[in-house]
């Protein structure tokens, strides 16, 4: 059993019959039409990613931001951040750390998170 037995093909090969035939005709066309279903599945994920890559609207341009930014007379900016269209500011205030959150375009803040230690 270790040599495989090839006696069957080749040059002598006998022809198939016509219903043999007609199942592998079948069976081709059966694999051309799932393959082509494939490939279209394929070109429409990539165009999805490639839309949603292409399609970010949420940066807000340069000239759009807001002149000022109210953050407190005694107020030191440590970092500034832009994430989610929201202006992300820490600032330290005397012994305390604050996050202000400003809406980029307006300057209006929109909350504050004060950091404490326990």
């Amino acid at each position: 059993m270790s040599q495989p037995d090839y006696r069957d093909e080749g040059p002598g090969e006998k022809p198939l019959d016509p219903a043999a035939e007609r199942i592998q005709a079948k069976l081709k066309r059966l694999l051309l039409g799932s393959s082509l279903v494939m490939i279209a599945g394929f070109i429409a994920v990539f165009a999805a990613i490639l839309y949603k890559i292409n399609s970010n609207t949420t940066d807000v341009s340069a000239d759009q931001y807001a002149a000022t930014v109210a953050v407190g007379a005694d107020a030191e900016i440590l970092q500034t951040n832009i994430s989610d269209g929201l202006l992300m500011v820490l600032v330290r205030e005397g012994s305390k750390t604050a996050l202000l959150r400003f809406d980029p375009v307006t300057g209006k803040q929109l909350g504050r998170t004060d950091f404490v230690a326990r």
